[in-house]
């Protein structure tokens, strides 16, 4: 849509040139699109897509769209191995392009149509364009690095984080540059009026560049279609005044592409909606400490041994080269650091860029090692063989990865989730497994339900309740309080972090029993007598919520005191007989529910239920009046 009908506002949450690449090669495509419904975005773009994929040849249009995305990945490669051949040689060149292509989370990612390669891509061309800018300063050099940083904007809002790393290295080569050896011929040698020139230039063009992907219009939509909700309204939602103020100025005066403005209002509001899992605990909120932690889970033992060793030669000056330590280490750590300050904790994609940067680094650490002592040569290269074999180990299950210290995929569930551990990427294992045994009857807790067509795999399972399938409109009617036979969980849906955890998660109890089989580290099969009444009831509530929408008043009493039988301490199942109670004049009756809601989101794990709180006062209050 965003190639033949200019609309950028079906998925304004992230900036387009990824999706326009992954697009093209199924423009040619005889393709049934889905007519626009003027949904909340966000229902629109995962509804929509759904009919899109699977009302057409999925298989196809996946693998054309992957391996146009994959191209980034191969980009990123060349140009790993191009800028460590031309900081350290071309030995290093080839010692950080092997750690890129065996790294598990470049294979986990790297073929995905997702925003996570693409930023990792031209960040990295960014950073290294703007380092042989500084060693040989011409107009060339300049425009390739705006067109660089241009791109970066385009794949991924945080995108914008190449401002201040350019900023930052060009203040520290410049002040650097002014003890080097005057006989060395150039780096550092620019005034600070000539890089100050040199960034309101690379700064334009990446602008221009972000505006060519969107076609240079401000709207987001072509005439006659509309955001849904409005950007103002949108930016209005956002918890921190500064920023919404900020936002509303960008767009009065048109600075920025209004999709684009909406994305980054998105990224605000999404870092404080998101739980994150992390060590086998559920917390409410991003932790500071979650990315250090799942750096050290999620990479190889032979890339934080070879980290170690690069931290320890710069410190000993072993590896001196200032200039080419100060492109490989500023970036990853400033865009650690604000990836630290963020609450949306659920995947170490989001710092995938890091691992680009610090493989050229420590290819320059080992050929300068192997330069002074031949025995290097031997450590390097057991380590490197190491990185190549434990990746080929984890074939073709990247998502899950978890290195041996951590006791490998099979524990990826519980010391991380979501796309660590389980990214709805199974289906097509699942129905092989449950072909090979015959299964025709099952239970299926799926990560992808809602918005991935398990009909279309083959899988014969039943879906029970999820989170983000009850946000996408899916409905569980009939959820059953006991289930005799097979249950399948996907890794995600294990852990728990959407639900909650404790009683909040009606999925608990699966936690502490040992599955029947588990297919790609990422599903785990359960087989025997199992009692689930707490996702009974939301089933039941889903019916209450319908029949009182539709005026049936006294149905929707019983299927609202079924829901409370089977879980009296929800939340949302009291507030849903208060609320059929209160339609049926019942007011005391309807107080009393709301006062247990209010009960238990103020006493059962309250730290994930505070939100709800303000809404049962509300209704509370109405009972009063």
């Amino acid at each position: 849509m965003s190639w033949k009908t200019g609309d950028f506002g079906l998925n304004p949450e992230h900036p387009p040139m990824v999706k326009m690449l992954a697009a093209l090669p199924i423009l040619g495509m005889p393709l049934q699109v889905p007519a626009l419904e003027n949904r909340e975005f966000k229902h629109e773009a995962f509804l929509g897509g759904k009919d899109f994929l699977f009302k057409n040849d999925t298989d196809k249009m996946l693998f054309r769209a992957r391996m146009a995305a994959a191209s980034l990945t191969l980009l990123l490669g060349l140009l790993v191995f191009l800028a460590g051949q031309e900081m350290f040689g071309t030995a290093s060149g080839f010692v950080a392009l092997v750690l890129l292509v065996f790294d598990p989370n470049q294979l986990a990612h790297g073929a995905f149509v997702t925003t996570d390669t693409g930023l990792a891509c031209f960040l990295f061309a960014a950073v290294y364009a703007f380092y042989r800018f500084g060693k040989q300063p011409t107009f060339w050099r300049l425009l390739v690095t705006g067109l660089a940083a241009g791109l970066a904007l385009s794949a991924k809002h945080t995108g914008v984080l190449i401002f201040p790393t350019l900023l930052v290295l060009a203040a520290c080569e410049w002040l650097l540059g002014r003890k080097v050896d005057p006989s060395e011929a150039a780096p550092g040698r620019l005034s600070v009026g000539q890089y100050v020139g040199a960034l309101a230039v690379i700064t334009a063009v990446s602008l221009t560049v972000l505006w060519g992907f969107y076609g240079f219009r401000y709207a987001a939509r072509p005439a006659g279609l509309q955001l849904n909700p409005t950007a103002a309204e949108y930016i209005g939602q956002m918890s921190r005044p500064r920023e919404a103020k900020l936002l509303a100025s960008v767009a009065r005066f048109h600075l920025l592409p209004e999709s684009y403005i909406y994305g980054l209002a998105d990224v605000r509001l999404m870092d404080d909606f998101y739980s994150s899992f992390l060590l086998g605990k559920t917390y409410p909120h991003g932790v500071w400490f979650y990315f250090p932690v799942a750096i050290i889970i999620k990479s190889t033992l032979a890339f934080l041994v070879l980290f170690g060793i690069a931290i320890w030669a710069i410190a000993t000056r072993k590896l001196a080269r200032w200039r080419e330590i100060l492109f490989l280490t500023v970036p990853p750590a400033l865009y650690l650091a604000v990836a630290m300050s963020s609450h949306m904790n659920i995947g170490v994609r989001h710092v995938l860029p890091i691992y680009a940067f610090l493989g050229v680094l420590i290819g320059g650490v080992a050929v300068a090692l192997v330069n002074r002592q031949r025995r290097w040569m031997y450590v390097i290269g057991v380590l490197i063989l190491f990185q190549m074999v434990t990746s080929l180990r984890a074939f073709p299950t990247y998502i899950p990865y978890v290195n041996e210290a951590w006791g490998g995929p099979k524990n990826a569930w519980w010391l991380l989730s979501d796309s660590n551990s389980d990214w709805a990427q199974q289906l097509k294992a699942t129905k092989q497994y449950l072909d090979a045994r015959g299964v025709k009857d099952c239970w299926f807790v799926y990560f992808g339900a809602g918005v991935i067509d398990t009909d279309y795999y083959g899988v014969p399972c039943k879906l029970l309740p999820t989170p983000d399938a009850q946000w996408i409109g899916e409905k569980f009617y009939d959820t059953p309080a006991v289930i005799d036979g097979m249950v399948l969980i996907s890794a995600a849906n294990l852990s728990g972090f959407e639900f909650g955890p404790g009683e909040l998660n009606p999925y608990e109890q699966f936690k502490t029993i040992k599955p029947t089989a588990v297919i790609q580290n990422g599903i785990y099969v359960f087989e025997g007598h199992f009692e689930i009444p707490a996702a009974a009831a939301i089933g039941h509530r889903h019916k209450a919520q319908d029949l009182l929408e539709e005026g049936k008043l006294e149905a929707a009493l019983i299927e609202a005191q079924r829901a409370v039988e089977f879980a009296p301490n929800a939340v949302a199942t009291n507030v849903m007989l208060g609320d059929v109670l209160a339609a049926l004049h019942r007011k005391d009756e309807a107080r009393a529910a709301y006062e247990q809601a209010l009960k238990s989101a103020q006493t059962i794990h309250p730290e994930f239920q505070v939100g709800r709180i303000p809404g049962i006062q509300k209704k509370l209050e109405e009972m009063g009046s």
